[in-house]
C-alpha cells in the first residue's frame, strides 16, 4: 500500500468518499492502493444535529452523494483531552463552538478531518469547518478532485 497521502487532507467528492475501502487499520481507508486518513469536502449542509456540549451532527451534499459529519464538542468533558494542557483544551473547544455556531441548513460548507467508519458507513470527523461565501467554491472544488484524481489520486506506480 502507498502511504503518500496518508495524513494529508485529501480533496474527494461525496461518491468517491462513500466508496473508500475499509482497512484492517480502523485509522484508515484505501483508494486505487494508496492509504488515506484525512479527507476535505464542499458542499450544501441538508442536515443538522446539534447535542450541546455534546456534538452536533450534519449532513454536507455535493451533488455526487450526502457524507455524514460529525464535530464533538465535548472536550471540556472529555477523558482522553485531560492529559492535554487545560487551556490548551479550552482553545480547541472555543473553536469548536465557534464553528458550530456557524453550520446551519442550506449553508455551503468546506469541511475537512478525519475519515472514519460508524456503524459500518463512512463519515467525516470534522477539524474544520469553513462557511464559503463564494458559491463558485463548490465548482472549483470539483474541478480540483477531478483533476487531483487524474494526476495524483489514481496515478499506479509502478515498482520494477
Amino acid at each position: 500500500m502507498d502511504h503518500t497521502l496518508q495524513n494529508t487532507h485529501v480533496k474527494l467528492l461525496a461518491f468517491d468518499l462513500l466508496s473508500l475501502t475499509p482497512t484492517p487499520d480502523p485509522a484508515t481507508f484505501s483508494r486505487s492502493g494508496k492509504l488515506l486518513s484525512r479527507a476535505e469536502i464542499v458542499g450544501t449542509i441538508t442536515s443538522r444535529d446539534h447535542k450541546p456540549s455534546k456534538f452536533i451532527k450534519f449532513t454536507v451534499d455535493d451533488g455526487t452523494g450526502c457524507v455524514p459529519c460529525v464535530l464533538w464538542l465535548n472536550h471540556l468533558t472529555s477523558l482522553y483531552l485531560p492529559r492535554r494542557d487545560p487551556s490548551t483544551v479550552r482553545l480547541i473547544a472555543g473553536v469548536a463552538t465557534d464553528f458550530a455556531a456557524k453550520i446551519k441548513i442550506g449553508l455551503v460548507a468546506r469541511v475537512r478531518g478525519r475519515i472514519a467508519s460508524y456503524r459500518g458507513d463512512v463519515q467525516i470527523m470534522a477539524s474544520d469547518v469553513v462557511i464559503e461565501r463564494d458559491p463558485n467554491m463548490e465548482v472549483l472544488h470539483w474541478l480540483d478532485c477531478l483533476r487531483l484524481a487524474r494526476k495524483r489520486y489514481d496515478v499506479v506506480v509502478n515498482k520494477s
